[in-house]
């Protein structure tokens, strides 16, 4: 089993940085691999750090300019470099069973974003969590239900987003995840 993680090439902060690490370390632990972006700097090269430190699979996927600028980890187990974001962002897909985004910038949200629409579509049936460290997606949990309740997205595709501020749990609720009957109508 692999775990896609979104989060960012910025640090954020000790508390994120940690966090990230023990992301990184807890899926090591479980015998859960990690798919992410591939780069040795941020909370990114936290989490690759943590995994490897515990023994574990780290699959880096990486576009090539980003490889030019010099933020590739070294250390992998597996380093994909692909032309760009959007075939970064197919290959993550392609290799994780669920997706985990920690806090982090826009990079982090368009790939939450991506992979949450594509639950939502039915094009695939994978687990798609937020890791709430510190409140971060408290305001965004708020958008999603203003969402709901102005008639932009139906419930059953917010409710797809599962949300935890501890780790343990959030995998918890990916083992007991059932993805949503996929039915466009004005009922679902």
């Amino acid at each position: 089993m692999r775990i896609c993680v979104f989060c960012g090439s910025s640090d954020g902060g000790e508390a994120y940085l940690e966090a990230a690490r023990t992301v990184g370390r807890t899926l090591a632990e479980r015998g859960i691999g990690v798919v992410y972006g591939g780069a040795k700097v941020g909370t990114m090269g936290a989490v690759a750090d943590g995994a490897l430190a515990a023994g574990g699979e780290v699959i880096g996927v990486i576009p090539e300019s980003l490889v030019n600028w010099e933020v590739a980890h070294q250390g992998l187990t597996e380093q994909h470099i692909v032309d760009g974001l959007h075939a970064r962002k197919a290959l993550m897909a392609e290799l994780s069973d669920g997706f985990i985004a920690l806090p982090g910038g826009v990079g982090t949200m368009e790939e939450l974003f991506e992979v949450w629409t594509w639950a939502q579509l039915g094009l695939h049936s994978k687990p798609v969590g937020l890791l709430d460290v510190n409140g971060f997606y408290d305001h965004l949990l708020r958008f999603t239900d203003t969402m709901v309740e102005e008639g932009f997205l139906r419930k059953p595709y917010r409710d797809v987003l599962l949300v935890d501020a501890d780790l343990p749990s959030l995998l918890d609720q990916f083992a007991a995840y059932r993805p949503p009957t996929y039915k466009w109508s004005k009922e679902s």
